[in-house]
């Protein structure tokens, strides 16, 4: 059936039969033959093949009809016109012409199609300029082709394309001729594959033969790189380079080649990437170095697992292993009787990392995990990233939330772990349970119908905590730090974390069990603007085990035993708040453009008590009849001073029964505690210029964001009854400067040896109100043009970092350090300074100490020197020490698909630099050169 239309409309044909039957030419008034056919656009013009409906066989005898070439509608467009040649069965297309037939779709300036041979060709035009206008650009099984000419089969679906060029993953393959099979199977000659989407490329891999199987991989025999249209020596007997899809495909990765000054050759970041499921990917690593004459080199191994599930998770798990080769102890050449200690082992480091991020989703748990935990070393060994290399604690946790539905009651369970790299300390927390309980009212939960009574703001909330703490930090032995234990000892120490170690590491743990009822006794207003709060708290803590104290007299120490059982202490506390707001406002009349001032003062009052618990003896153990033998504090007052009148102690000692338990010793001696706070806040209105509509002619700027001040009074105690004063200031200028600040006072004298006495300085000739023991300040500023507009979403398809670090690189942030072309540049800097009070002056000879123990200002920033070549700093200088921190120089350039970053750090632990070139693609990412001197292979 044929379907003829105008020019600029679409033409299409089924054929059913192997052929067309012999159409009646048809003749002009002069008698010659037509065969240039127009359109007829008044009405359809169809052409049926010959059938005979009044003789119809029967339909057991008729055979089946044989299938045509044509097996679909074939659609064509074209916006100047379309011949068809009956006679010839050819139909010719001109301008912006367009095929679609199937899966397959041809656009061109012109095309042809010749149905006797299945036939389909397709060229450009040249304009009047001579520039080839409407190349043809070729579709067919998700590939898409772009060429000077096309040949294409529509029936064997085999092609022949000159100068054709076509996208594959992320690369482009360039040939002087392409043939393509049924299969969409790519054969070329002459060929180049690069990852630059230029016409003309910027580099290019140069290829006699090349065979390509989209979304697989990219064949090619002898080869050399191309660069700037300069051959390079450069190449390979043969090339593979792989070209993935949209999904992904397990692989081998190929190491990179390098050298080292102390562990030789390497091969580095080679190994396997394993698609699991959809779900799941597997990457496995590892980096070997040939050593020298004296030891191997070492090895590195990391296992990646990435896992994702739509709209419930994503997670990443990584675990690092490293080996080093050991520092010589002593020279091969050294003579040497024992040779089994010439060398130390091979120091070994690891390290674990894990993040899982659930979907939130309402109503239901909450999984996640954060973890990062190995080696104190590691990183020192192993990271070239600065921040890691110089953070020195790291921390992780475990945690599964839940809010019961339809119940005031949560819960949540959490294994954690710290530690310190620096002093080699670990904590661990396994588990931490907390079930809670929101606040109630008694008088909702009886029914009670609501009527304004003042019991009825009554309210109760609950928490329920549990602990089992473990610790490889083993305390000194001393009680006070000045009384002795028996087998104690006055220097804490570390038990190194590891698996002979488990049983003392058991029995340093610390488990117990705490329940808290904060009881609100409601909120009241009296004589109008006053607010008064009161509450009571209640607190119970249960361990499995309690120290008990006695003295030996032949060693003159301290005997504690433990006694294992069920142990109940409890502690209870109330009070009282009074507060208030006060508002000072100054207004300015008229169109100035500030329009007032505002400020804002809350004085609060609050009272507070809570009783003697050293006087329980199930708390505390005082020796009140046991003299300590010869013991002596560090002012040299003897412990077993006796009363002659009645034997007892004079100067008794109370030892807790509880110390250094999870919880400590609830309570303490009786507190009667009055606290006053002062706040102060201060706001200014000013009129909004940038407003041009009216609706919001007026803004609030803070001025002072906080400044606050603290004291309290303890009635109970028996000196120093004023404690400390504390001040804190905090603000932000400008919206960008940022400022705080804190200091605390002391109202008491202090003796020649800088010891507090119990007298006021009001009380000294020159009646001072408080002394400045110490002050801290930090300002930060950050600012660049684009500051407070919104940020510009970060692209997900960056380039390879080409991190030089030596060992396999870690996994961190891949968009921490992107660089952003659209901020031309951009300013931080922070000041930090903190002052300690340095006491009284020194004895002859003695030096005096610093009052400021800390003063650093740090800056970073980068500029952008040209649309695509970007130049940052960061360094730190320690005023106290006269020293640069940290310094970091580094610049990056975009080369359209190339790069070149390069990192330069003059001096510090850390100094050397790296320069990089390297291709943006990732299929090309071994394509690089890597040029670098640090601290890992000087």
């Amino acid at each position: 059936m044929l379907w003829l239309g105008s020019s600029s409309e679409a033409w299409s044909q089924r054929v059913q039969k192997p052929g067309l039957p012999t159409a009646v030419p048809r003749l002009d008034p002069s008698g010659r033959r037509i065969t240039d056919v127009r359109p007829d656009t008044t009405r359809s013009t169809r052409l049926l093949a010959a059938t005979d409906t009044s003789a119809t066989g029967d339909s057991l005898r008729v055979s089946a009809r044989p299938k045509g070439d044509i097996e679909t509608t074939i659609k064509y467009a074209a916006t100047d016109s379309i011949r068809f040649e009956v006679q010839n069965k050819v139909a010719r297309l001109y301008n912006k012409s367009s095929i679609d037939y199937g899966t397959m779709d041809m656009k061109a300036a012109r095309i042809t199609v010749d149905y006797s041979k299945n036939l389909l060709t397709a060229e450009g035009a040249q304009d009047t300029t001579g520039k080839v206008q409407g190349k043809p650009v070729f579709k067919d099984g998700g590939g898409t082709y772009t060429a000077g000419r096309i040949n294409y089969n529509f029936k064997t679906k085999r092609g022949k394309i000159a100068d054709a060029v076509t996208q594959q993953g992320e690369g482009y393959v360039h040939a002087e001729v392409i043939k393509k099979n049924e299969l969409n199977e790519i054969f070329g000659r002459n060929g180049r594959y690069t990852t630059c989407n230029l016409e003309h490329p910027h580099f290019f891999i140069n290829a006699t033969k090349m065979k390509v199987i989209p979304k697989e991989k990219v064949v090619t025999g002898p080869f050399n790189l191309v660069i700037g249209d300069i051959p390079t020596p450069l190449g390979f007997l043969f090339g593979y380079f792989p070209t993935p899809g949209k999904s992904r495909a397990s692989g081998l990765l190929i190491p990179t080649f390098g050298q080292t000054a102390d562990r030789g050759f390497a091969l580095r970041n080679g190994g396997y990437y394993w698609v699991v499921n959809q779900n799941i990917g597997v990457r496995v690593t590892g980096d070997i170095y040939s050593g020298n004459a004296d030891s191997f080199g070492g090895f590195a191994t990391t296992a990646e697992m990435q896992y994702l599930k739509r709209y419930s998770y994503t997670g990443l798990l990584n675990f690092s292993y490293s080996q080093r080769p050991p520092d010589l102890i002593l020279r091969s050449n050294t003579v040497n009787t024992n040779p089994e200690y010439r060398r130390p082992r091979a120091p070994r480091t690891f390290w674990l990392s894990w993040s899982h991020n659930p979907t939130p989703r309402p109503g239901g748990g909450r999984f996640s995990a954060s973890v990062q935990a190995g080696s104190s070393d590691y990183n020192q060994q192993n990271s070239f990233d600065q921040r890691r290399y110089l953070t020195p604690a790291f921390s992780s946790n475990i945690s599964y939330q839940k809010q019961i539905r339809n119940s005031p009651v949560n819960y949540s369970l959490q294994l954690s772990q710290s530690q310190n790299t620096a002093t080699g300390s670990m904590d661990f927390t396994l588990p931490d349970v907390t079930v809670g309980v929101a606040r109630q009212y008694p008088y909702e939960l009886l029914g009670i119908e609501p009527r304004g009574r003042f019991y009825e703001q009554f309210s109760i909330a609950y928490t329920f905590t549990g602990q089992n703490r473990l610790s490889n930090a083993l305390p000194a032995r001393t009680l006070g730090g000045d009384i002795p234990l028996l087998g104690g000892t006055r220097e804490s120490s570390q038990l190194p974390v590891r698996f002979s170690n488990l049983s003392p590491l058991l029995r340093n743990a610390q488990t117990g069990v705490q329940h808290q009822f904060q009881i609100a006794l409601g909120s009241y207003t009296v004589l109008k603007h006053l607010n008064i709060s009161p509450s009571v708290n209640y607190g119970e803590v249960w361990y499995g085990k309690r120290l008990d104290y006695s003295y030996n007299n032949v060693a003159r120490a301290i005997r504690i035993d433990t006694v294992r059982g069920f142990n109940r202490v409890y502690n209870w506390s109330g009070g009282v708040n009074l507060g208030t707001n006060i508002y000072g406002t100054l207004v300015r009349k008229g169109t100035r453009k500030i329009q007032a001032i505002r400020h804002k003062l809350t004085p609060s009052v609050n009272y507070s008590y809570s009783p003697d618990y050293t006087r329980r003896s199930s708390l505390y153990f005082t020796n009140n009849n046991q003299p300590l033998g010869d013991l002596t504090n560090s002012q040299g007052q003897r412990y077993n001073q006796v009363n002659p009148a009645n034997g007892q102690i004079l100067n008794p000692i109370s030892y807790s029964r509880y110390n250094g338990f999870l919880y400590g010793t609830p309570g303490g001696i009786e507190a009667s505690r009055v606290s006053f706070s002062l706040q102060n806040q201060v706001e200014m209105k000013v009129r909004n210029n940038n407003d041009t509509t009216g609706t919001t002619p007026f803004e609030k700027v803070s001025l002072i964001d906080g400044l606050d001040f603290n004291t309290s009074y303890n009635l109970a105690a028996d000196s120093f009854k004023l404690e400390g004063l504390s001040a804190a200031f905090h603000t932000q200028v400008a919206r960008k400067l940022n400022v705080n600040a804190n200091a605390a006072f002391s109202v008491y004298q202090r003796d020649s040896t800088g010891r507090l006495i119990d007298r006021y300085l009001l009380e000294q000739p020159n009646r001072r109100l408080a002394r400045l023991v110490s002050a801290d300040l930090s300002l930060s500023y950050q600012f660049n043009p684009a500051q407070g507009k919104k940020k510009s979403a970060i692209p997900r398809n960056l380039p390879p970092t080409n991190d030089p670090t030596l060992g396999t690189p870690n996994r961190v942030n891949p968009y921490e350090d992107y660089v952003d072309f659209e901020i031309p540049w951009e300013l931080s800097a922070s000041f930090t300074t903190a002052y300690t009070d340095p006491g009284p002056l020194p004895a002859r000879g003695t030096r005096l100490r610093r009052p400021i123990t800390s003063a650093s200002i740090t800056g970073s920033g980068s500029v952008k020197l040209t649309s695509n070549f970007r130049f940052g700093y960061n360094a730190s200088y320690d005023f106290v020490s006269k020293q640069v921190v940290a310094p970091s120089l580094d610049f990056y350039r975009d080369l359209h698909c190339w790069q070149i970053s390069g990192n330069w750090r003059p001096f510090g632990l850390q100094r050397g630099y790296f320069v990089t070139i390297a291709a943006k693609s990732s299929l090309l990412q071994d394509l690089k050169l890597n040029r670098n001197r640090s601290f890992m292979n000087r």
